[in-house]
């Protein structure tokens, strides 16, 4: 019985602290929330020292239950019986259940793991319920604890390998968090997980790097490696180094700090090598690039200039005499004009890119070392659902986002990226233009993701890996590609809108490639989560398979996410496996809408953001997103799902997934609130249709009143449905039948 320690066992409880200081400086958050009283403790599991960790962050001698092969292993069985450890396997589980609950009852810390197993993913895995039969049977408190920063250490999976890889750093960072104690009956599993998600958030928002300044992490991202290929322009076949790109940026920066004095910079270039070097340069220079939606109307451009106050800009002669009737601002640099400037600068830049450290390079072009929350770069939404609003994204938010994005996909040196989505789509600018400056991934560079034929080509011959895409532009692959051509792929991750299962499913049957869908708005930075590749079982041990995938979700949130589901009417907090309103909270937040409090107001509080979509949790923590409230119908009172609807129209009239010829949306009805109208391409009857859809068990609410034949269904520039463009499409379709009655 353990009721005080031995000599012994202190011993190897210090020994263990002391190796522990060796490699990790642990910083403790709220200790003072531990119980006096005997309770149950209950970590997430990342690595091989994860006890050792814990015993260190908590101020009470934690005795530890032990899956039995381990505790009766030769070499740790004599430590593990020192310290106290609690053996536990199937066959005896309920011996160990009561011996822990007897130990909490003399007063005493038992910690049990509730995922069962490491996480070889980094990403919190199922949480299993034997934790709560402990608990009830103890009656004791519960205390949830998270540990953070400690993947990617040499005794995590990160890599896929435990212990042969070199560390990143050392000492190594480690933050502890324990939450507030809650009772047996209240810690069910759902409760926990939300509990984790919110502890892990707040570790994660004290990660010392997101205090930094954006420029400043490229410029350490570019000098590493900085012989290597950075980018390769799919236009040309031209080659740039990242210690060239490098140079070459800061050699703009100068000329941008010089003739641009405004805060905010517009950069009106397609994405390729000409539109990265912009968007860098404007960030050294310490200003914000604000990449404008040069395919939109006038009036949208005109007003994101006035929203952002935007004096000058930069573009390029070749692609401004392709715009046409386009608002430029005051005044203009054109790329062409500055060429020899740049050039006769850049080799000076490119000695100093050499010989001189990132922190002394970054302070002398005047980059502050904390920029932290101040504006980094500036959005605007894409308007699908109305007016264009201006999001501003930190240095906080976009820092973080890409790490979040790149410790789930951890991609390494071989690896390159198609880079053809636009800079002035959120998934654009953080994940095909920060992500590989900050990270070190190389890039291919193409200016219009729609030729399909020209990027599946560059696919090919670059070897590329990793595809971001929408499932709009995904369709044109079915049509127009033959496998060979993406058989380098091994990510295809889309974003932006709903992934149809049926689409995926012809992805997979004609490239057999698995199409990853991922969920993220403008105003997250954007990535939210992201489905990846399930593991191989055959690689490695023999350990049991952990989800990394499933179909139908958009995967599990990002590190350092939390997650709350409210009621939609009266934001009353709902279990996570219900169905409600998503509200979020990280690093990746923005810090709201430019110059409109009002709005700013309505969709953050207390830094937690109301999303607008419908979602649900799954036990394994993957998120379905149930639909956005913008593409719902309120009919008689209920709540109609557009997509769903889409969804069964495909199916029932056999409709091809290589384009997208369905879409619905409402109009207002004076009997009902609204009525449902279908827009489509094809020629479709109305009583064919309604036979069809009740055949196949749809209420009669859910079928469309009135059918609209387009010539194309409205998409914006980003491949996701124009919103607004189809409701204005229905309304004049409407309009026009009442007018002819």
């Amino acid at each position: 019985m353990h009721s005080s320690p031995t000599f012994f066992e202190r011993f190897i409880r210090a020994f263990g602290g002391l190796l522990v200081r060796l490699f990790y400086r642990v910083r403790v958050f709220d200790p003072e929330t531990i119980p006096s009283e005997g309770f149950l403790l209950l970590p997430n599991h990342l690595t091989w020292v994860d006890a050792l960790v814990l015993q260190l962050a908590c101020p009470r001698p934690v005795r530890f239950v032990v899956f039995e092969p381990y505790y009766r292993h030769w070499l740790l069985h004599p430590v593990l019986s020192a310290v106290g450890c609690i053996p536990i396997s199937p066959r005896h589980a309920k011996d160990a259940i009561q011996k822990a609950a007897e130990a909490i009852r003399r007063g005493e810390v038992v910690c049990i793991f509730p995922e069962g197993e490491l996480s070889r993913t980094g990403i919190l895995l199922r949480l299993k319920r034997g934790y709560e039969l402990v608990a009830r049977e103890a009656e004791c408190p519960v205390v949830p604890v998270w540990m953070d920063q400690l993947w990617g250490s040499i005794f995590s999976y990160a890599g896929g390998r435990f212990f042969f890889k070199w560390p990143r750093r050392l000492p190594y960072p480690v933050t502890v968090a324990f939450g507030k104690a809650m009772s047996a009956r209240e810690a069910d599993i759902g409760r926990v997980r939300e509990v984790f998600l919110e502890l892990g958030e707040r570790c994660f928002q004290e990660r010392d790097y997101l205090k930094g300044h954006l420029g400043e992490a490229c410029l350490r991202g570019l000098k590493k490696g900085q012989f290597r290929v950075a980018m390769v322009d799919g236009m040309d076949g031209g080659k740039i180094s990242r210690g060239s790109l490098l140079a070459g940026a800061l050699a703009l920066s100068r000329i941008v700090a010089r003739e641009c004095p405004a805060y905010r910079v517009a950069v009106v270039i397609p994405p390729g090598r000409a539109g990265m070097l912009v968007n860098l340069a404007v960030v050294l220079a310490g200003k914000v690039p604000v990449n404008l939606n040069f395919t939109v109307g006038r009036a949208a451009v005109e007003a994101a200039l006035r929203i952002a106050e935007i004096r000058y800009c930069i573009t390029a002669h070749a692609f401004s005499k392709r715009l046409g009737d386009f608002p430029w601002p005051e005044a203009c640099l054109f790329l062409e004009d500055l060429l020899p400037e740049i050039r006769r600068n850049a080799p000076w830049w490119r000695l100093a890119v050499g010989v001189v450290p990132a922190g002394w390079l970054a302070r002398g072009i005047g980059l502050p070392r904390v920029a932290d929350r101040e504006e980094a770069v500036l959005l605007f939404t894409s308007g699908s659902s109305g007016e264009p609003k201006g999001v501003v994204l930190s240095h906080r938010n976009l820092l973080g986002n890409v790490s979040q994005f790149a410790s789930m996909l951890n991609l390494g040196r071989k690896d390159t990226l198609l880079a053809c989505l636009p800079f002035f789509h959120s998934f654009g600018c953080t994940v095909t233009l920060w992500y590989p400056l900050v990270e070190g991934v190389r890039a291919v560079t193409f200016p219009n993701a729609l030729d399909i034929v020209q990027c599946a080509k560059l696919i090919q011959r670059h070897g590329i890996t990793l595809l971001c895409s929408t499932p709009t532009f995904l369709r044109g692959y079915l049509r127009r590609v033959e496998p060979a051509q993406l058989k380098s792929l091994q990510l295809i991750v889309t974003g932006a809108e709903r992934l149809p299962n049926e689409l995926a499913d012809a992805f997979q049957e004609r490239f057999g490639k698995e199409v990853l869908q991922g969920y993220g708005l403008t105003e997250t930075a954007p990535v939210v989560s992201v489905n990846l590749p399930e593991p191989d079982p055959a690689a490695g041990q023999e350990v049991s398979v952990q989800p990394s995938n499933r179909k139908g979700s958009v995967g599990k949130l990002a590190p350092g996410m939390a997650a709350q589901i409210r009621d939609p009417d009266t934001g009353a907090k709902l279990r996570l496996h219900d169905t409600g309103m998503l509200w979020l909270r990280g690093p990746n937040i923005f810090e709201g809408y430019l110059g409109e409090p009002a709005r700013t107001a309505e969709v953050l509080q207390e830094g937690w953001f109301r999303t607008g979509d419908l979602a649900r949790f799954d036990e394994d923590g993957f998120l379905f997103i149930e639909g956005r409230i913008s593409r719902f119908s309120k009919i008689g009172g209920e709540m109609v799902p557009h997509e769903s609807i889409e969804a069964r129209l495909v199916e029932v009239l056999g409709l091809s997934q290589e384009d997208r010829c369905v879409a619905i949306t409402g109009v207002p009805d004076s009997a009902k609130g609204e009525a449902l109208v279908l827009l489509t391409t094809r020629e479709i009857v109305q009583t064919d249709l309604r036979e069809k859809l009740v055949a196949a068990g749809l209420p009669n609410l859910w079928i469309p009143r009135r059918i609209v034949r387009l010539d194309a269904i409205p998409i914006l520039a980003s491949g996701k449905l124009d919103l607004r463009g189809c409701r204005e499409a229905a309304l004049r379709a409407v309009a026009d039948l009442a007018g002819e009655a």
